[in-house]
């Protein structure tokens, strides 16, 4: 399918996720570029991640070639993970916090310049990452990178500085437990102390921060990012790096691509899933699911 194909297009507003802007405001935007002759665009309200998912699947039994979708990544997640698998294509329309998912794809910030350039997009396909049986679009962190999560929700204010406060309050806290690593079907090898775990499926943790430069949406490989304690003074030297895209450059980061990842920890511990805590078991099981959801990418947009 391609734009001039695109027929039917229900965009699905969550309303809590930040957004800075009013509906108005946006319905205009969509109205002024979307809603043209051959083209019905409906709306509806995501009230919750459960709302979220039933309406999500409403489109796909509707048989609506594009869902846009006006919120942060989780949102975006729990939108897009309905979709995958199915002819309807999602597109993205930042209001959250970080955002990752509208970053890597050089997706504008802001209601009009995003709608404004997903009207002359193209439709690609890409892969989706797949953790303990559940689906995330960006990306999965099993280590402090993953408790961060914990403290930055419970922030008022949103940004860098946000994050920093709660990486420094999670650390203080945070105690490493050894780690069992099976890549594909290689050896196991044993981290006794990694600090950051990341697996990604685009390069962006959010806001800014770019965790995997090199990670393609559709290369049929996920992206493992390592780091270990010893290594955190060099680390937070380093730590600007993170934001310039250089991050890769950082010697002591531990990086691998591969398509199927298992993980054995001494404890349980919550993860983190496109920026939502969710608990997880000793063991960890990770794939890709290659070609598995139709997205709306901006033709200047990266990746694309």
């Amino acid at each position: 399918m391609q734009m001039h194909d695109i027929r039917s297009v229900r965009l699905l507003v969550n309303m809590k996720s930040g957004l800075s802007w009013s509906f108005d405001a946006l319905r205009a935007a969509v109205s002024e570029h979307w809603d043209v002759p051959g083209r019905q665009v409906t709306y509806q309200f995501c009230k919750s991640a459960e709302d979220g998912t039933s309406k999500a699947l409403e489109a796909v039994s509707d048989g609506i070639d594009l869902v846009l979708v006006a919120g942060g990544d989780g949102t975006v997640n729990t939108i897009g993970c309905s979709l995958i698998g199915t002819d309807t294509t999602i597109g993205v329309i930042p209001s959250g916090s970080g955002n990752g998912f509208a970053r890597h794809f050089g997706i504008p910030l802001g209601p009009d310049k995003a709608v404004r350039a997903l009207a002359d997009a193209k439709i690609k396909t890409i892969d989706v990452g797949k953790v303990n049986g559940r689906p995330f679009l960006v990306t999965c962190s099993m280590a402090w990178d993953a408790s961060i999560v914990r403290s930055f929700e419970k922030s008022l204010v949103r940004g860098v500085l946000p994050y920093i406060f709660a990486g420094v309050n999670e650390f203080i806290q945070y105690k490493a437990q050894p780690v069992r690593v099976r890549i594909d079907d290689g050896d196991s090898v044993e981290y006794k102390d990694p600090i950051v775990f990341t697996v990604a499926n685009l390069s962006q943790y959010g806001a800014g921060a770019v965790i995997a430069p090199s990670a393609q949406s559709d290369d049929g490989y996920l992206e493992g990012i390592l780091a270990l304690t010893r290594d955190l003074p060099q680390l937070l030297v380093n730590f600007p790096r993170l934001f310039d895209g250089s991050v890769d450059k950082i010697r002591e980061l531990i990086t691998f691509k591969f398509k199927k990842l298992s993980v054995e920890r001494d404890h349980e511990a919550d993860i983190q899933v496109d920026g939502e805590l969710v608990a997880s078991g000793q063991s960890i099981e990770i794939e890709v699911i290659p070609s598995a959801l139709k997205v709306l990418v901006p033709v200047e947009g990266r990746d694309k």
